[in-house]
């Protein structure tokens, strides 16, 4: 009797495992189950493309309605996992059916932190998540809506690009001083705040959220300062939650995500996990993370689907992330939270919108960012990996335009 190999959740990384399986050439059963009715899909476009205009909704799909086919693979949507049975290894769906699997991979996901204050149920207060969740929220934004953005994260400010871009009135509240601040630090942070005030958005920083007002549908938010800002749709992006319910349920050990090590294996050698759901033990950082960015899932599912497979793997990519918002694109790479780091440095100008920012822990990049400025992501890494490997580099040939940034490490 042939394996088979089940997938909880239907992202980006569920899909790519199930590639990834294929691919090395697993000849057993593979099943594919997600809880929205779309096949898999990937993220950034929601807050990107899809809200620009410049890409359309067939864009976003991982691979074609034809593919699961093709492939052989038991696609299951609208479906959701409503436990799991790790003793007789079965999955218990919605609609009462059972699967029986020979490896399981977690790929569930995230969900977007609700809202709590008076008033976050009205109509006209939406999130970014979903496929759905980016169409109503396209429908909503024309020219001259008063658009808030509760939360001043990479969804916050990217959908206020989007809305500004289309002619939006725009206001973004934000608990901490600055935007991005716990992200990036003030430094950059002060780089992002100025470049949307300087397309025109307002914003409200260190300062709390009482209520949002209207009658049924709603028309303004209310800080704690008692400034009231008119509002046609409010969007709340104030972080993520990962989506562990069924993993704690079953007895795995759950903390801030699905614990793994560095195979994306769980305790359970039967059970691993991928994705925004999982916090993996990272080899080269030396802690377990768990990261929410679109390349942790590209990357975390095949690398998942290589390991139940029984193939030597170790999942060491360094945490990766793209951001466009109106003529500023980015990427980052590296690991350097608050406390992580003592030193930012800039390598050119940022008021001239090209520009290149490392964060320096004792003279130790751990992290660096190119802004407009490509074909330097191999050499970004090269420095971050040798960062954490205990190789420090000079802050100032760091910050010299004229000296390549691969000779900094011979």
């Amino acid at each position: 009797m042939s394996e088979q190999f089940v997938i909880v959740g239907a992202g980006l990384a569920g899909a790519k495992a199930a590639e990834t399986l294929r691919a090395e050439g697993f000849a057993g059963r593979v099943v594919l189950v997600g809880e929205e009715d779309h096949r898999p899909y990937e993220r950034p476009p929601l807050s990107k493309g899809l809200l620009l205009g410049t890409s359309n909704r067939d864009d976003a799909f991982v691979h074609s309605a034809q593919w699961y086919a093709d492939n052989d693979i038991d696609l299951r949507t609208g479906l959701r996992a409503t436990s799991l049975d790790r003793d007789s290894r079965a999955v218990v769906l919605a609609d009462g059916s059972r699967l029986i699997y020979d490896r399981l991979l977690l790929a569930t996901g995230s969900r977007p932190r609700r809202l709590s204050a008076p008033g976050a149920d009205l109509e006209g207060v939406l999130y970014l998540r979903t496929l759905g969740d980016s169409q109503r929220l396209d429908a909503s934004i024309a020219e001259g809506t008063r658009v808030v953005l509760i939360g001043g994260g990479w969804i916050g400010l990217e959908v206020a690009a989007a809305a500004r871009t289309r002619g939006a009135i725009v206001t973004v509240v934000e608990m901490a001083p600055l935007p991005l601040q716990r992200v990036l630090g003030d430094e950059v942070a002060t780089v992002y705040r100025d470049l949307h005030a300087s397309h025109g958005v307002t914003f409200h920083c260190g300062v709390m959220l009482r209520e949002l007002r209207g009658t049924d549908t709603v028309s303004a938010v209310v800080l704690a300062d008692g400034t009231e800002i008119p509002a046609d749709v409010v969007v709340v992006g104030v972080g993520i939650e990962p989506n562990v319910e069924l993993a704690a349920a079953s007895g795995l050990e759950v903390e801030g995500g699905i614990v793994t090590d560095a195979s994306l294996r769980t305790a359970d050698p039967n059970v691993f996990a991928a994705g925004d759901v999982a916090s993996f033990h990272h080899p080269l950082l030396g802690r377990r993370i768990r990261v929410e960015h679109w390349a942790n899932a590209l990357n975390g599912g095949p690398a998942a689907a290589r390991a139940m497979l029984g193939l030597s793997t170790v999942y060491d990519r360094l945490p990766y992330f793209y951001s466009d918002q109106y003529s500023l694109g980015m990427e980052y790479a590296g690991y350097a939270g608050p406390g992580d780091y003592n030193q930012v440095v800039f390598r050119g100008d940022p008021a001239s919108g090209e520009f290149l920012a490392f964060w320096l822990d004792s003279g130790r990049v751990v992290a660096g960012m190119n802004a407009n400025i490509w074909d330097v992501q191999d050499q970004i890494q090269a420095l971050v990996r040798a960062g954490f490997a205990g190789q420090a580099v000079d802050a100032g040939k760091l910050a010299d335009p004229s000296l390549p940034l691969g000779d900094l490490l011979t």
